[in-house]
């Protein structure tokens, strides 16, 4: 009878063992089938050393980086998955960036998608001297797929957009060109070089990640298990909108939750504050939070505001207050200055208040340019702040002017 028992167990643990093993080389399978690679992809003795390096020396580095995305994945995977696109590309702003927000590279690359200004402003994230929307969760991953897409549009293959992501598409080009051939192991040949050994290596680094981080055996052994419940979680963060200029200390207060906390909800705003250049912008909060901020935060225009002034060569604390009409005291006050001294290039935050707003009555002749012109504005500028839907305007009607930058 115990040896019945014996064999019994042993019998379970085989095929326990099997299944498991046969579970592990699907998941593996569908992670690179997702990026158009081979299955035999799976013998890549890079890649295999990739995942043993993890799992025997980097397990606690790689596990953090994966708590540290919590905030966002939810968010970020819906999107991904929404869009169509391989939700292998989850793991691609891991790689970039290590799931950080905050992430900044040497080649000035900034977000979680680390992006690079040029390619940031080609696909319509704003950088200014308020926000850097390369920071913002959800607008830098809407052209983070975007551009995937012209990618993979262009190449045809979703691990050539990967490999492009990473060191550009002339880049890959050129490889290509010189390999005679869009082969991924031609391409990540060692000995030929066709691409940098950090693109040669960034295939293997997403490929690891992903199916690590899908990995339910490796994740229970290592007490993980909060990772794969936190794939599952609803939205995490809500947007919402709010007057340009509004700071964040006040909606803090509203929906009771410290202001560091709110503000690394919007690592996009370069200040406490959102942009005063705006009508209106948007921050992100927690979603449970998001009842007490329609019933607490009163959202008034023309409250309390700020603004970055870049100080001129010739420029004195006393003529820029009067310029925002505040006294220079609270110019010095508010920026922890300890002499009246300020130098050309250097950025001051000017507060500003209801009572400080100025208006314009229009004149017979007067256009939106003249305005503009006259008060150092864009006519968008003039249009956003007064909600124009076009450039026609009536004399005698008063119109916000907005305190220029």
């Amino acid at each position: 009878m115990k040896r019945l028992l014996a064999v019994l167990i042993l019998t379970m643990n085989f095929c326990f063992g099997y299944f498991i093993v046969e579970d592990d080389y699907a998941k593996q399978v569908e992670v690179l089938k997702s990026l158009d690679i081979d299955t035999s992809f799976l013998q890549d003795s890079i890649f295999e050393s990739m995942k043993d390096n993890i799992r025997n020396y980097k397990t606690k580095q790689f596990l953090k980086t994966l708590e540290n995305g919590a905030q966002f994945v939810p968010v970020l995977k819906k999107m991904i998955e929404e869009a169509e696109i391989p939700d292998v590309f989850l793991y691609l702003a891991m790689a970039e960036s290590g799931f950080s927000t905050k992430a900044y590279s040497k080649a000035k690359a900034s977000g979680l998608w680390q992006f690079m200004s040029a390619t940031a402003k080609k696909y319509n994230l704003l950088i200014d001297d308020y926000v850097d929307e390369r920071r913002d969760p959800v607008k830098s991953t809407e052209a983070a797929i975007k551009y995937l897409q012209v990618l993979h549009d262009r190449f045809g293959k979703w691990y050539l957009a990967a490999m492009a992501y990473n060191c550009g598409e002339g880049r890959v080009s050129r490889a290509i060109a010189e390999a005679g051939t869009d082969n991924l192991y031609a391409l990540l040949d060692e000995n030929k070089k066709y691409l940098p050994l950090e693109t040669r290596n960034y295939i293997r680094k997403i490929v690891t990640m992903a199916y690590l981080s899908q990995d339910v055996n490796f994740l229970l052994d290592n007490g993980a298990s909060y990772v794969l419940n936190g794939g599952d979680m609803s939205s995490p963060f809500v947007k919402v909108d709010v007057y340009g200029g509004s700071s964040l200390a006040d909606v803090a207060e509203a929906i009771d939750m410290p202001i560091r906390e709110l503000l690394a909800y919007n690592t996009h705003l370069k200040y406490f504050f959102t942009p005063p250049n705006k009508n209106r912008y948007h921050i992100y909060i927690p979603s449970n939070k998001l009842t007490r901020f329609k019933s607490d935060f009163k959202m008034e225009k023309g409250n309390s505001k700020y603004y970055v002034y870049t100080v001129a060569k010739g420029d004195s604390l006393q003529k820029i207050a009067k310029q925002y009409d505040v006294s220079y005291k609270i110019i010095k006050d508010f920026n922890s200055m300890r002499s009246d001294t300020i130098r050309a290039g250097q950025k001051l935050i000017i507060p500003t208040s209801s009572n400080t707003v100025k208006y314009y009555t229009i004149q017979k002749g007067d256009t939106l340019q003249s305005i503009s012109t006259k008060y150092k504005l864009t006519v968008a500028q003039l249009m956003q702040t007064n909600n124009l839907k076009d450039s026609t305007i009536i004399p005698g009607v008063k119109l916000e002017i907005p305190a220029s930058n």
